[in-house]
C-alpha cells in the first residue's frame, strides 16, 4: 500500500472548493456498483510484465469494499484488461509499447496465466466479469460496462485496482463525464509509485471524483441512502 497521506490531500481539496470535503454524504447501495480493475496476474505476481507490487497490498481493502456493498445489494464488477480482441488493433498503443508490445500482448491475452484475476480476490458467483481492451472501461466498442451499468439502473461507482494513474484514473475521468458519481478509494488502488499514486489521487478529488478511505467508505455502504 502506499505511503501517502490523503488525508491532507482531501483538506487541500476541502479548502479550494469551500470547506466541503465530499460531495456525496450518502450512496444508494442498489444503484452502486464498485468497479475493481485489473487486478490480474500479469499487475500482480512478483516478477510479472507490469509488476506493481503495492497492488498487493491493496487486496485486503478491495475485498472489504466487494463484501460490503455485495451484503448491501450492490453490484461488484471485475474489470480484465484483455490484449488481441480490439477492433482498431490499436495500433498507437504498439507503437508507444516499442519492444514490449508483443509481450504485453501475450501476457493479457485471453485465457493467458497474465490475464487471470488474482486468486486472492473474494470474487463471488453472482459477481460480474467484464473485459476491456482499453486502459478506460467507457471507449465506445471496446467494452460493454457502460451498458451494463445502465441496464441495472446504476448511477454511482467505486473505482479500486491498478494502476491508479492509467487503468484506474482514465475510467473514473470518462464515468464522470457521463454522469455517474464516482467514489475514488485511495486506500485501495495502486500505482508504481507514491507520486504518481498522490498526482492521481489530487485530479481524482478536485473535479471528478470524491476520496474515500476504506474504512470510512465501508461506513457509508453500511449506513445505506439516509
Amino acid at each position: 500500500m502506499h505511503a501517502v497521506d490523503h488525508a491532507t490531500i482531501i483538506d487541500r481539496i476541502a479548502t479550494r472548493r469551500g470547506g466541503v470535503r465530499h460531495v456525496l454524504t450518502a450512496i444508494d447501495p442498489a444503484r452502486t456498483a464498485h468497479l475493481v480493475i485489473d487486478l490480474q496476474n500479469g499487475f500482480m505476481e512478483e516478477g510479472a510484465l507490469v509488476e506493481v507490487p503495492a497492488a498487493r497490498g491493496i487486496v485486503d481493502n478491495v475485498n472489504r469494499i466487494s463484501r460490503a456493498l455485495r451484503t448491501a445489494g450492490g453490484t461488484n464488477v471485475f474489470l480484465r484488461f484483455t490484449s488481441g480482441d480490439d477492433p482498431s488493433d490499436w495500433r498507437v498503443m504498439k507503437r508507444r509499447s516499442g519492444d514490449m508490445a508483443a509481450a504485453h500482448g501475450a501476457t493479457f491475452r485471453r485465457g493467458a496465466d497474465g490475464w487471470q484475476l488474482w486468486p486472492e480476490l473474494d470474487v463471488a458467483e453472482a459477481d460480474l466479469k467484464v473485459d476491456k481492451t482499453r486502459f478506460g472501461a467507457f471507449i465506445p466498442g471496446t467494452c460493454d460496462l457502460h451498458e451494463i451499468l445502465q441496464s441495472r439502473g446504476i448511477d454511482t461507482l467505486i473505482v479500486t485496482g491498478t494502476l491508479s494513474n492509467c487503468c484506474c484514473e482514465s475510467t473514473a475521468r470518462d464515468a464522470m463525464q457521463l454522469d455517474y458519481d464516482v467514489i475514488f478509494v485511495p486506500d485501495a488502488n495502486a500505482a508504481p509509485s507514491d507520486e504518481e499514486h498522490a498526482a492521481t489521487l489530487a485530479n481524482m478529488g478536485w473535479l471528478f471524483a470524491d476520496l474515500y478511505a476504506t474504512d470510512e467508505l465501508v461506513a457509508l455502504i453500511d449506513r445505506g441512502p439516509g
